[in-house]
């Protein structure tokens, strides 16, 4: 564990999730091809398309609506109803189904469950402080493993934006009743974890390298209070 700054009193300990309690990589690329898979089994025309195509309509639909660049379960679901439509299918039909691909994707994406690890450090750390996530992801936490281990999980997405954007501390910390300094936020991106949590007044760990990775990236500016290595390292807080 380094230490960069002196902490401050801790009401509350809000974790990431992706790549801070679990490996992300694996379940995400297995999410996206079966998503693929069932995209084009149901529309075989759509084979048409690579990811190029794809990520261009993508973006396109970022710029004309920005609200969907902080929502990924809505902006996946609006490029496939958008792509079915341009590939002849009636807006009924492109919905429902989009509907049905997004349906595969999301199973896919929670088909899985937090190391044991994990759950273990979560128990321990609960009996001190009350745990909550703060996820930029559409990961379902009671699919895999985290009913009673984090008193709730708030999502980027309707209306909220993703972090480093303040909306999932300060919501968090609202719900908690308790100051945004009072907060100590844990998560494996400095970008979006970080800055996030520095820039909204709350205090940082920053795990690097991240969960299931070798290599640690540069340290940047600003600086987490404190940075770790391995997630039981916070142990130390106990």
């Amino acid at each position: 564990m380094q230490i960069f700054r002196r902490l401050r009193p801790i009401a509350a300990i809000s974790f990431d999730l992706d790549d801070t309690l679990y490996d992300n990589r694996p379940i995400i690329v297995a999410a996206e091809q079966a998503y693929l898979d069932c995209l084009q089994r149901e529309f075989p025309q759509t084979r048409q398309w690579g990811k190029h195509e794809w990520r261009h309509l993508k973006l396109g639909l970022m710029a004309k609506h920005p609200a969907l660049s902080h929502d990924p379960t809505a902006l996946r679901l609006a490029t496939l109803t958008s792509g079915l439509l341009h590939f002849g299918l009636s807006q009924a039909d492109a919905e429902a189904g989009a509907a049905r691909v997004m349906a595969e994707f999301v199973h896919a994406r929670s088909n899985f469950r937090v190391p044991d690890s994990t759950l273990e450090l979560l128990g321990k750390l609960q009996r001190r402080y009350p745990l909550i996530g703060l996820t930029n992801g559409n990961v379902d936490p009671e699919r895999i493993g985290l009913k009673g281990m984090l008193e709730f999980v708030l999502s980027a997405g309707e209306g909220k934006r993703m972090k480093p954007h303040p909306d999932l501390f300060a919501i968090g910390c609202d719900r908690l009743g308790i100051p945004l300094s009072a907060l100590l936020h844990v998560g494996d991106s400095h970008s979006a974890d970080v800055q996030g949590a520095l820039r909204s007044g709350c205090q940082a760990v920053l795990l690097n390298p991240g969960f299931g990775q070798t290599e640690a990236a540069a340290l940047s500016s600003p600086l987490p209070h404190l940075q770790i290595s391995r997630l039981q390292a916070l142990e130390l807080l106990l």
